[in-house]
């Protein structure tokens, strides 16, 4: 039994499924997988069924019925880890754009006593390969819309390789998450800095992805712009 689980939520990645599954169970620390499918048209599922043909005590599938979101997968994926007694739970994209060789580093900044492990493209500078100049520039001035808004001190807050303790997705109402893109991984943040969580940033290197399609989209964007000020009144109201 692992005490970590990465949950990978796909939709359409059946170039990289196998490879980032065995890239994760190729290191010397021993984590788990769970891959929360929406029910891919191009059968990922169907591989990662094979897959577990090979790493079954250690490769987990949930299929929806449709795409419903990122945020929706994860929070499903989270309460499937809690279920399961994992003690950190990862968030970690398909297409490589995350370096499974940084999960190590991520556990290793929870068990020294962090409560969420972000792994930040922009703490040490912008640690982003291969994508255009607009792209860089949108994320990066996303989070610093971010930190003017909530006053969270987060240089990276649309991260989405994650690393949490138990206790983080324990305290925080996963059933009044409403956000699915951007704003989900802001509002994760968010919650967990409202309720003195210890936050840290560890640097990684960001690699679009090579396969596969981006799911990045206008609507994805507004929700987060928006999203954002939504969060600030809701804990002006202490809702969250």
């Amino acid at each position: 039994m692992s005490d970590g689980i990465v949950i990978i939520p796909t939709y359409n990645e059946i170039e990289n499924i196998e490879s980032i599954v065995r890239a994760v169970f190729s290191l010397p620390k021993s984590f788990h997988v769970l891959i929360v499918d929406d029910n891919s048209p191009d059968k990922t599922a169907d591989k990662v069924i094979e897959l577990q043909k090979e790493f079954g005590n250690q490769l987990f599938l949930e299929v929806r019925k449709k795409k419903a979101g990122l945020g929706t997968a994860y929070v499903h994926g989270f309460k499937w880890a809690l279920h399961n007694n994992y003690q950190y739970v990862f968030e970690m994209d398909a297409d490589f754009s995350h370096n499974p060789n940084d999960l190590e580093k991520l556990y290793e900044a929870c068990q020294k006593g962090s409560d969420l492990a972000i792994g930040s493209r922009y703490v040490t500078g912008v640690n982003v390969v291969n994508w255009p100049l607009s792209r860089v520039l949108l994320s990066y001035f996303a989070s610093v819309y971010v930190r003017l808004i909530t006053g969270m001190k987060i240089m990276d807050a649309t991260a989405g390789f994650i690393c949490y303790r138990r206790e983080v997705l324990e305290k925080i109402n996963l059933d009044a998450i409403k956000f699915i893109g951007y704003a989900f991984q802001i509002e994760m943040k968010y919650r967990a800095f409202a309720k003195n969580f210890k936050i840290v940033e560890v640097p990684v290197i960001f690699t679009d992805r090579t396969k596969g399609q981006s799911k990045m989209s206008g609507a994805i964007i507004k929700e987060a712009i928006f999203g954002v000020i939504s969060l600030r009144f809701r804990k002006f109201l202490n809702q969250l």
